[in-house]
């Protein structure tokens, strides 16, 4: 048997999942296709390799199980994106309890988190950066995740997140302000 090809549109990819002889090589396809950029989302937001791993599959156990429910509404890709940001955001907030951490603490668990992970390979710069990053407030560290690093349209972020875009476009510019206020006293 020929290795599976995913289909060269989302239509053709959604239909091969949901019909039943093909559900396990579209799902192949869809993994290959999506894991890696999906697995960065949720590392972004979480920090640390190990939990990003654990909720990346979460999030694909949660796409085979209700794949027959999705409608096409948005793109395979948004939908997906959406269930990982859910599963990260309820991540975050189980480990804020089970810790009884509060927000301002939750600041320096992220900060620790990143210092302490074997798996990140950036230079002091890039350090500096996630640090700045993991101090802002969930919402903006999200959009700002999103639109810098994942090159999102603001559309498609609306479409994850469920906020309008010109709250996402407020978000994302006191995100950038706070980050470029932070970098600058690094110099």
């Amino acid at each position: 048997m020929a290795p599976y090809t995913p289909p060269l549109n989302e239509k053709s990819l959604i239909e091969d999942l949901q019909n039943e002889s093909k559900a396990r090589d579209a799902f192949d396809a869809l993994i290959r296709t999506y894991g890696e950029s999906i697995y960065w989302q949720i590392r972004k937001m979480v920090s640390n390799h190990d939990d990003a791993n654990d909720l990346l599959q979460n999030v694909f156990l949660k796409a085979w199980k209700n794949i027959h429910n999705f409608r096409g509404d948005a793109k395979l890709s948004t939908w997906l994106f959406k269930i990982a940001v859910n599963e990260s955001i309820n991540f975050l907030n189980h480990e804020r309890q089970r810790m009884n951490i509060t927000d301002d603490e939750h600041d320096s668990f992220l900060l620790e988190s990143i210092e302490a992970d074997p798996y990140f390979d950036g230079d002091s710069l890039q350090l500096e950066l996630q640090k700045v990053i993991s101090t802002l407030p969930e919402k903006q560290r999200l959009v700002f995740n999103m639109r810098y690093f994942d090159d999102m349209k603001y559309e498609e972020i609306s479409e994850i997140l469920g906020t309008s875009i010109g709250a996402l476009k407020a978000s994302y510019h006191h995100a950038a302000k706070k980050i470029e206020a932070a970098i600058s006293k690094l110099e």
